[in-house]
């Protein structure tokens, strides 16, 4: 099939390079020239596991191509597949109305009978105002509509692609089914065939399940901390119950973060005040979740009373392993207000390169984990990267580790570190070790 796919961050990059892989006829389309320009040259516009060498393949094979915005971009596409990652600022709120005049700005673009698959994450309803707009200013070009709510992982978005437990389309009807079947039955026979609205709900339904359920274990660990339990004993009770699960998302450790999660909770509480609807459980994840940030400082102002003048070893800085992004890092809001509050940092990434430009001062970064440690007062581990398991060996092998005092929010290293380290932190355990 020849496809067009429009928005080239993570998300596009991920599945013009996979639908090419799966041998359709994929031109990437976006109005980034940097971004266009880079893909061309066999890179992928952030970090992902693969990726390079997947974008390197379908060009080698002249299945995939890249093009800014043009008509010649999408004439003649069987399918337009719409992968804008939906902009958030730093309160979470996404800018729906970008993705929505991106779309809006290609639709006379488009070849008669086009199939429009959206992808990105938007709000519920927010296709039907698009097939309203293509009705009301493009009639004869009888566009139809449908819905893939995206699926992807950071580190992990290749696999997922192509090994999907299932995909869910929503679609209108049996002419949108047919064309989809023929783009999607290749990568997984397993499609939950829903309506566009079921669709778009069930993207947001996941996700604010998903933060409920880590804010909901939070809560649960941080009272374990207290009274004397184990989070991780009281994980294994919840997920041996047959009506939780094994898979549960009931692991105590970090707040949620990065945006997804937090944004479609905001999609589905408007949803409910716009129809004055009282969405009482909804409206309580957030705040719980933002009070949970804060477990690390307040470990942080527990053991020691400030930060000032104290020398921090930070292992990780990106949001979560497998990417290079910072943004909406948990890692980097903690080093923001380590440094407001006068302490000093020494920072180990292996994926990092360049750190933020107003870490100018009182940040140093290193390219061993285990440097980050001299003359460090606390180790904070902060993203688990595999990396990390064979630093925190190398510390047990040392020796040197009598005065080693650990924040590890998530229990990343604590089979390792737990054992040697003289304080040992982590969310739902009382202090694991005094070496005293």
């Amino acid at each position: 099939m020849k496809v067009s796919v429009f928005g080239l961050w993570h998300l596009g990059s991920v599945t013009s390079a996979c639908l090419a892989d799966c041998g359709h006829e994929v031109i990437g389309v976006d109005e980034n020239f940097d971004v266009v320009e880079k893909l061309s040259s066999g890179m992928a516009p952030l970090f992902e596991p693969g990726l390079d060498q997947l974008v390197n393949q379908g060009i080698e094979s002249e299945k995939l191509r890249f093009s800014i915005i043009e008509k010649e971009a999408f004439c003649g596409a069987e399918v337009v597949w719409i992968t804008h990652d939906t902009p958030v600022d730093d309160n979470d709120v996404a800018d729906v109305d970008y993705v929505i005049n991106q779309v809006i700005s290609i639709i006379s673009f488009l070849s008669k009978n086009t199939l429009v698959l959206v992808s990105s994450q938007l709000p519920v309803g927010t296709i039907k105002r698009l097939e309203q707009f293509a009705i009301e200013n493009q009639p004869q070009l009888n566009l139809q509509f449908a819905c893939s709510p995206e699926n992807l992982r950071l580190g992990q978005a290749i696999k997922v692609f192509n090994e999907p437990d299932r995909i869910i389309v929503g679609v209108r009807g049996q002419d949108s089914k047919s064309v989809l079947s023929k783009l999607l039955l290749p990568i997984s026979d397993s499609i939950e065939w829903m309506s566009i609205e079921s669709a778009e709900m069930t993207k947001h339904a996941i996700n604010a399940f998903f933060a409920t359920s880590i804010a909901f274990t939070n809560e649960i660990a941080t009272i374990c901390e207290v009274v004397g339990a184990s989070a991780k004993d009281v994980e294994r009770g919840l997920k041996s119950e047959i009506r939780i699960g094994p898979k549960a998302y009931v692991s105590p450790g970090k707040a949620f973060a990065g945006g997804t999660l937090a944004r479609d909770i905001d999609f589905l509480s408007l949803a409910g005040a716009n129809n004055n609807l009282m969405t009482h459980l909804l409206s309580s994840v957030r705040p719980s979740n933002d009070g949970h940030k804060n477990w690390v400082r307040q470990k942080l102002l527990h053991h020691f009373g400030s930060v000032q003048n104290k020398t921090i070893a930070i292992w990780g800085l990106t949001y979560k392993p497998g990417t290079d992004t910072l943004r909406r890092s948990l890692s980097v809001e903690l080093c923001d207000w380590i440094l407001l509050k006068g302490g000093k940092i020494n920072v180990y990434d292996p994926v990092v390169e360049n750190l933020p430009n107003h870490w100018n001062k009182g940040v140093k970064k290193y390219s061993s984990a285990i440097d980050t440690l001299i003359d460090s007062d606390v180790l904070i581990v902060a993203t688990e990267w595999p990396e990390l398991k064979k630093f925190a060996i190398d510390i047990v092998d040392s020796g040197d580790n009598n005065n080693l005092i650990v924040i590890d929010a998530s229990g990343y290293l604590k089979d390792t570190l737990a054992n040697v380290a003289k304080k040992y932190y982590v969310v739902g355990e009382t202090i694991l070790k005094e070496n005293i």
